[in-house]
């Protein structure tokens, strides 16, 4: 069949030949090696219509080459924009806040109150606190890692309740 399309592929009935025996294979090479997010259906689709735009210029044996190499080409800008777009946005993250600075301020500050007061407390106590409310562990599983009773894990987290309230203005906690 090729012997009656002569070699030009700007020839209606020669394109699309061209187009019947490789837009399946282009399409799952496309798929298999870049996924589905750099929609091959489209990308094979633009591969033939550069194909067209060039028909004068390429030859029926070096057809398949062409749309392989322009699909591919395009497959890679693809994920060149996209990776782009996601350095820009971790570049750009929400670089402001409804927050007034005051209260930034506020913040930070208690923040910072808030570590030293915790750093002061015993250490027994600040494991307690931290285990129970950092990681929400369970009084009782509390007792098994530090091999103490629930009764001296209770004292522990109740008396660092105390001296954080006691330290630290405002604060509550659940």
């Amino acid at each position: 069949m090729a012997k009656e399309l002569n070699e030009d592929i700007c020839k209606e009935k020669v394109f699309e030949h061209i187009y019947n025996k490789y837009a399946q294979d282009l399409q799952s090479f496309l798929f298999y090696k870049y996924g589905d997010k750099s929609n091959p259906n489209d990308l094979t689709q633009d591969a033939f219509i550069k194909l067209w735009d060039n028909c004068k210029s390429v030859s029926l044996s070096k057809a398949k080459s062409f749309l392989y190499k322009v699909a591919n080409n395009m497959a890679l800008n693809v994920i060149k924009h996209e990776k782009v777009i996601l350095k820009y946005k971790q570049e750009h993250k929400n670089n402001y806040t409804n927050e007034s600075p005051e209260f930034l301020l506020e913040e930070n500050q208690f923040l910072e109150q808030y570590k030293r007061v915790l750093e002061n407390l015993k250490e027994e106590q600040r494991v307690a606190f931290l285990l129970s409310k950092v990681e929400g562990k369970k009084h009782r599983e509390i007792a098994e890692i530090l091999g103490v009773s629930q009764k001296v894990v209770e004292y522990r987290i109740y008396t660092a309740f105390s001296t954080l309230k006691d330290e630290l203005e405002g604060f509550k906690i659940k």
